[in-house]
């Protein structure tokens, strides 16, 4: 069954490059298997109930546990590729005897050796075919760290954004906006810079997704506990009297719509509207709904 060893470990190296590629480089169509490994350790933290998830933990361990998966798998793939021309097609160090070293274990160590470009150089390809894959790994192996570099420096200023929207609709709903003074030009501004705030975040759970299983603990900078107050400062800009505060306020109220859309779409799937996905992204995320209690049924998304 050896024959089988090597046409296994090529698609198995090719399956995880095209993971990487539409989780990096492609993501809106996100990678399958990271998506899976970031949802299942973000249950899974779950367990412990919602509202004790350590802030922040289920992510970034799931980010780690996605890279480990990818480099696990890439060294098992080339390792499948080595091992049924073990030892014939390699030279050993002195003191190595080949037959003793032509094992499956034999040839995730030389596949681990060449990924992370330690280069011991006690186990050698021979054959010419094989001289030139092993380099390939180790190009594949400064990839993948590469790639983790590019996803890191990527997720955390989406975060921070994120939790920077929050904030800032946190600072508005304690600084108790009167009607009176919604309804002016800086009313209007207000609400302009809000929607641009919230439409950044929508293209960041589509351009990160990951970003979505990050728990931000606390109230302040937690945008699913404060878009309860971004939605009912949308309908009192509505009732305004100012034509720039009501038009501002309909363009807040097309971007909570359109972020509940990717929330529902890509995380949550309720197919309920804009209030009840945001309540289910709140207690997804261990919040109560909203700094002003339930979602309401005045017909604004409510079923």
């Amino acid at each position: 069954m050896t024959w089988l060893a090597t046409p296994l470990g090529a698609l198995l190296v090719l399956l995880i490059l095209r993971e990487v590629f539409h989780t990096l480089w492609h993501p809106t169509r996100h990678g399958g298997l990271s998506r899976t490994v970031m949802r299942a350790v973000w249950r899974l933290s779950a367990h412990r109930g919602a509202r004790r998830r350590p802030a922040g933990l289920a992510g970034p361990l799931g980010m780690v546990t996605v890279l480990a998966v990818w480099m696990l798998a890439v060294a098992v793939g080339w390792a499948l590729v080595y091992w049924p021309r073990m030892p014939q097609d390699f030279s050993y160090a002195p003191g190595l005897a080949p037959a003793e070293h032509a094992s499956p274990v034999d040839a995730l160590y030389l596949s681990l050796v060449n990924l992370t470009t330690l280069g011991f150089g006690d186990i050698a390809p021979t054959a010419g075919w094989l001289r030139v894959l092993a380099p390939l790994e180790a190009l594949v192996g400064f990839v993948l760290l590469s790639a983790t570099v590019t996803w890191i420096l990527g997720i955390y200023p989406a975060l921070a954004r994120r939790r920077a929207l929050a904030l800032r609709l946190s600072h508005v709903r304690r600084s108790r906006v009167t009607a009176r003074a919604l309804d002016s030009d800086g009313g209007a501004a207000l609400l302009d810079g809000l929607a641009a705030a919230l439409s950044t975040a929508a293209v960041d759970f589509m351009q990160y997704p990951e970003s979505y299983y990050f728990h931000d603990g606390e109230e302040n900078t937690a945008l699913p506990r404060q878009l309860g107050y971004a939605l009912g400062l949308a309908d009192r800009a509505d009732e305004a009297r100012h034509p720039d505060v009501r038009l501002s306020a309909s363009v807040l109220r097309r971007a909570l719509d359109d972020l509940a859309v990717v929330l529902d779409e890509r995380f949550l799937r309720t197919g309920e509207g804009t209030e009840r996905v945001f309540a289910a992204y709140a207690e997804d995320h261990g919040h109560a709904w909203g700094p002003d209690g339930p979602p309401r049924t005045d017909g604004h998304g409510a079923p």
